[in-house]
C-alpha cells in the first residue's frame, strides 16, 4: 500500500502535512485510539482519509451532518476514491444494498449518521464490514455536558464492542478538558493518544462592541476592511432584512439559511466562494464544510449561547494567515436574556409531556408503534393545530431527542438517486440512438462507479454543468429515462422528518432522567456565564481567554485583540506613574478633592492612565475615598 505522502500527493495534489495532521495519522497506521482538537479549517477529514487509503479495508465514519456527507462523498468519488453514505430519510432497500455494497464492494469509505448505527440492520451487517479504522466527527455530541449532545453517539461504545482491534479516531474543533475526557470515557478509548492543535491565531484580531447602531458598526467595519465577509444572524429574517441594508448602502451582499432551496444556496455559495459576492448575511447553516481561506471579517450580530459555536463561526476568518478580524456586537439587553434563556431552553418536564402526547395524536401513532419509522412533520401546522408556542416546542422536541425517544430533523435532505435497471448493452444501445439522452447517459456512466449496480447519489447541478443545461432540463432529460425503462430516478426530498426511536410509549410512561436533565441545564447556564462574561469583559486577552477555556493552559497574550491594544495604549511607564502620582498628591494636599473633579486637573495625562494610577492608590490604601466621594492623602504631617 502507498504511504501516506504519496496518498497525499496523488489524490489532492499537496506535498506537506499541516500542522498536527501527520502526526495523528503515524498514530492511526500503528492501530492507536486518537482524540483530535482541531479547529474549524484545520483538515480534520484528511486525517482519517488519507491513512485510510494508505491501507487495506474500509473506513467507517460517523457524522451527524448530512450535508456535510454528501459533500464529502461527492468530492472523494471526483477524485476517484469509492465512497458511500447511509442516513437518514433512506429506503430500507436502498440502506440495505449499500451495505451489502460496503461489505462485498471495493469501497473505502461508508459514511453513516449516527442514528443509523442503533439499527438492527446495522448490527446486522457490522460483522461483515472490514473495518480498518473508525472516525467519528463532532465527537463533542457524546457529551451530555457539552453544547451539542446526540444520545446515539453513545451507541458507537458497541462498534467497539464488536471490533475491539479496529483502532477509533475522534475529531471535534472545539471540546472543554471535561468534555475531551468524556469523549475518550464514552467512546471506550484505549489509552489514546490526544493531539490539540495550538489555538493562537497570530492574525486574527478579536473584538466585542457594544454600538448604539449595530448596523451603522457593521457597515463601518465592512467599509474599513474589504474583501470577503460572514456576518452571522441568529434569525432568518433577520439575513434578509441586514442583506437588503446593506445593499441600500452599496455594499454587495446577500442573505443565506436553511430555508432557501438548494438551487439558491448553491448558487449563493458558489459567488461568495468567487468573490462575486463579498459579503453573505446568514444563519449557522452557512459555513459548515465550506473551506475559504481568504475570509477577512466575520461579524456576530447577536451572540451565541457559547463559546463554543462562537470559536467555530469566527475561525473561519484568516485560514490563509493573512490579517483578518472576528467581531462581536451586543446590546446589554441582549446579555440579559442570554441569562434568562435557561428556563426557554429547558421546559418543564409537565411541558414536553404535552408536546409528545400532541406529537402522537398529530402522526395518528398508536400506542406501542412507531419504532424506526420516519414521518414528515411541519411544525408550524402542528403548533398551530395544537395550540404550542413555537419555541418551547422546539425545545421540547430536542428534550424528547436528548432522552433517546424521538430524532427531529428540520431539514434532512436526501439527495437524487439513479440506478441503470437496463443492462450495460441495453444502456449504451440506448445512447447511440438516442442523441440528447445518449450524452446524458455517457456522463452518468462516467462519473458515477457503480450507478449500473446500486441507487447512486447524483449531483444535478455538477451535471447540469457538465452538460451546458438548465438544471430543469437536467430534471426532465431523467425523467425521460425513467419512463423509458432505462433508469429508477428517484428526485431529491427536502423536508422536516421525526424518526421514532422506541415504540410509542403511552405519555404518562414517557422516561425523562431529570438528574441529567437539571445537569444539562447547569451546564447550559455555565456555557453562557462564560459567553456573558467573554462580551462584557474589558481587560484580559481574548484570545488567551479562548485558549484556556478549551485547553486549561494560559498562553501569552496575543497583542492584537480590542483589548490587548487598549491595554497597550494605557501601558504606564515608571515616568509616567510618578509624575501622575506626584499631581494627585500636590492637587489633594492642598484641599480634599470630589474623584469625579480630579480628572480635569490632571492635564497631559490620558484619562485611562490616570484612573489606573487613582485605583492603584486607593487598592494600596496611599489615599482615601469619603463617603461623600472626595479624596485625600494619608500622609502624616508633622505633629501638632
Amino acid at each position: 500500500m502507498p504511504g501516506i505522502h504519496a496518498v497525499l500527493k496523488k489524490y489532492w495534489g499537496y506535498q506537506v502535512f499541516r500542522p498536527l495532521q501527520e502526526e495523528i495519522m503515524q498514530a492511526v497506521l500503528k492501530d492507536q485510539d486518537v482524540l483530535a482538537i482541531m479547529p474549524t479549517g484545520g483538515g480534520k477529514s484528511l486525517c482519517y482519509q488519507v491513512p485510510a487509503l494508505a491501507r487495506d479495508g474500509l473506513c467507517l465514519v460517523i457524522s451527524p451532518l448530512i450535508a456535510l456527507m454528501r459533500d464529502q462523498v461527492q468530492r472523494l468519488q471526483s477524485l476517484g476514491i469509492p465512497a458511500l453514505a447511509i442516513f437518514s430519510g433512506m429506503r430500507y432497500s436502498d440502506v440495505r444494498q449499500t451495505f451489502q455494497n460496503a461489505a462485498f464492494g471495493n469501497y473505502k469509505f461508508l459514511y453513516v449518521s449516527p442514528e443509523r448505527l442503533e439499527t438492527d440492520l446495522f448490527q446486522e451487517w457490522l460483522p461483515s464490514l472490514k473495518l480498518s479504522q473508525v472516525a467519528v466527527d463532532e465527537a463533542h455530541c457524546i457529551s451530555q455536558w457539552g453544547y451539542d449532545f446526540r444520545p446515539a453517539y453513545l451507541t458507537i461504545a458497541r462498534i467497539r464492542e464488536s471490533k475491539p482491534s479496529v483502532p477509533l479516531l475522534a475529531l471535534t474543533a472545539s471540546a472543554t478538558p471535561s468534555v475531551q475526557d468524556d469523549i475518550c470515557e464514552k467512546l471506550l478509548l484505549k489509552k489514546p493518544a490526544r493531539f490539540v492543535q495550538p489555538f493562537e491565531r497570530p492574525n486574527l484580531s478579536y473584538s466585542v462592541f457594544n454600538p448604539g447602531q449595530k448596523l451603522n458598526k457593521l457597515v463601518e467595519i465592512l467599509q474599513k476592511v474589504p474583501g470577503s465577509s460572514i456576518v452571522y444572524c441568529k434569525s432568518r429574517k433577520k439575513t434578509l432584512e441586514i442583506a437588503d441594508d446593506l445593499v441600500s448602502r452599496g455594499i454587495k451582499a446577500s442573505h443565506y439559511h436553511a430555508g432557501l432551496t438548494p438551487e439558491e444556496r448553491a448558487e449563493k455559495q458558489e459567488k461568495w466562494q468567487k468573490n462575486e459576492l463579498p459579503v453573505m448575511v446568514c444563519t449557522n447553516a452557512f459555513g459548515m464544510g465550506i473551506d475559504k481561506p481568504d475570509v477577512r471579517t466575520v461579524v456576530h450580530m447577536d451572540v451565541p449561547d457559547c463559546l463554543e459555536s462562537y470559536y467555530q463561526e469566527a475561525g473561519r476568518a484568516g485560514r490563509d494567515g493573512k490579517k483578518s478580524y472576528a467581531v462581536l456586537l451586543y446590546a446589554s439587553a441582549e446579555l440579559n436574556d442570554l441569562n434568562k434563556q435557561s428556563s426557554v431552553r429547558f421546559p418543564e418536564i409537565s411541558a414536553i409531556r404535552r408536546v409528545y402526547q400532541s406529537l402522537v395524536n398529530y402522526l395518528q401513532l398508536p400506542s406501542g408503534s412507531g419504532e424506526d419509522q420516519f414521518f414528515d412533520f411541519d411544525l408550524k401546522e402542528f403548533c398551530t393545530r395544537f395550540k404550542l408556542e413555537k419555541q418551547q416546542t422546539t425545545y421540547c422536541l430536542k428534550a424528547l431527542e436528548q432522552e433517546d425517544l424521538i430524532s427531529y430533523a428540520e431539514q434532512i435532505f436526501i439527495p437524487p438517486t439513479l440506478h441503470f435497471i437496463a443492462n450495460r448493452d441495453e444502456v449504451l444501445n440506448w445512447a447511440n440512438e438516442q442523441p440528447q439522452s445518449g450524452q446524458l447517459v455517457k456522463i452518468l456512466l462516467r462519473s458515477y462507479g457503480g450507478i449500473l449496480d446500486q441507487p447512486t447519489p447524483i449531483s444535478e447541478k455538477q451535471l447540469a454543468g457538465g452538460l451546458q443545461w438548465p438544471v430543469q432540463k437536467l430534471r426532465e432529460e431523467l425523467l425521460s429515462l425513467q419512463r423509458s425503462g432505462m433508469v429508477q430516478y428517484v428526485p431529491q426530498k427536502e423536508k422536516p422528518q421525526i424518526r421514532f426511536l422506541q415504540a410509542r410509549p403511552l405519555a404518562n410512561n414517557v422516561v425523562i432522567n431529570t438528574g441529567n436533565y437539571r445537569k444539562r441545564k447547569k451546564a447550559f447556564e455555565l456555557r453562557v456565564q462564560t459567553m456573558v462574561g467573554y462580551a462584557e469583559s474589558k481587560q484580559g486577552c481574548r484570545q488567551n481567554t479562548i485558549a484556556h477555556y478549551f485547553t486549561g493552559v494560559k498562553l501569552a497574550d496575543c497583542g492584537v485583540c480590542d483589548n490587548c491594544i487598549s491595554a497597550r495604549k494605557t501601558a504606564l511607564s515608571n515616568t509616567e506613574f510618578n509624575q501622575i502620582v506626584e499631581q494627585i498628591y500636590k492637587l489633594i494636599e492642598a484641599q480634599p478633592t470630589d474623584i469625579n473633579q480630579l480628572l480635569p486637573l490632571l492635564p497631559g495625562f490620558k484619562k485611562e492612565k490616570a484612573w489606573e494610577v487613582i485605583d492603584f492608590l486607593v487598592g494600596e490604601e496611599k489615599i482615601l475615598v469619603g463617603i461623600d466621594g472626595t479624596i485625600r492623602s494619608k500622609k502624616k504631617k508633622g505633629p501638632g
